[in-house]
């Protein structure tokens, strides 16, 4: 028997359903890539080379067209590693915890940008190659908020929170960083190691818990 009770349940269910879908949080699974400063670029590619669009992704970075070779101290090498811009300050190589078999080496896991103490890796282009003491990193798990949806969760940069996936396999990730700028996009970034053990893809939807 339809009931006017739960007429207005399923009502108020599918304006939560439809409302906001700007403000879902998706995962974005991280492959392996490389992160060049300018001066490094030159070495790599040339004097005045610039690198070139393939894929825009938020915030203003971008997957380029452009990728090396990377190769540790044990001389092991992997091939074809995309390059994402914009320029930074500093070079660095994120890669999985898989690559470091291939690798033989054992970089640290790190936020993105902290680099003390990470993993030597050369890189190497068309035009040369450079070996850097500290530059690899497996990156650790975290979310891109913008500003607005970060205080709607009363967030704020560089806090921890608990993230629950409900898709694939069932799992929750502990201590996941959160990052927050105005031009970011709402996505939590994983690297194919954590997409591949729980079965998640691109696209797939998380839920933050901020109880703990």
């Amino acid at each position: 028997m339809v009931t006017l009770e739960g007429i207005v349940i399923d009502a108020d269910e599918a304006v939560l359903e439809c409302q906001n879908t700007d403000d879902v949080i998706k995962i974005g699974v991280s492959a392996r890539h490389v992160h060049l400063c300018r001066k490094d670029l030159y070495t790599l590619f040339g004097k005045g080379y610039e690198l070139h669009k393939k894929k825009e992704l938020m915030g203003g970075q971008f997957a380029a067209e452009e990728c090396v070779t990377i190769v540790s101290p044990e001389l092991r090498a992997i091939e074809k590693v995309r390059i994402l811009g914009p320029l930074r300050n500093e070079s660095q190589v994120e890669i999985s915890r898989t690559d470091t078999f291939k690798l033989k080496n054992s970089p640290p896991v790190r936020p993105s940008g902290q680099l003390d103490g990470a993993a030597p890796m050369a890189i190497v282009g068309p035009k040369g190659s450079i070996f850097l003491d500290e530059c690899c990193i497996i990156a650790n798990r975290h979310i891109h908020l913008p500003t607005y949806l970060a205080e709607k969760y009363g967030l704020k940069d560089n806090d921890f929170v608990d993230v629950e996936v409900e898709t694939g396999k069932p799992t929750r990730f502990f201590d996941v960083q959160v990052r927050v700028n105005d031009s970011f996009t709402p996505e939590m970034h994983i690297d194919t190691d954590d997409a591949n053990a729980c079965s998640l893809k691109t696209g797939d939807a998380i839920k933050i818990i901020t109880e703990r």
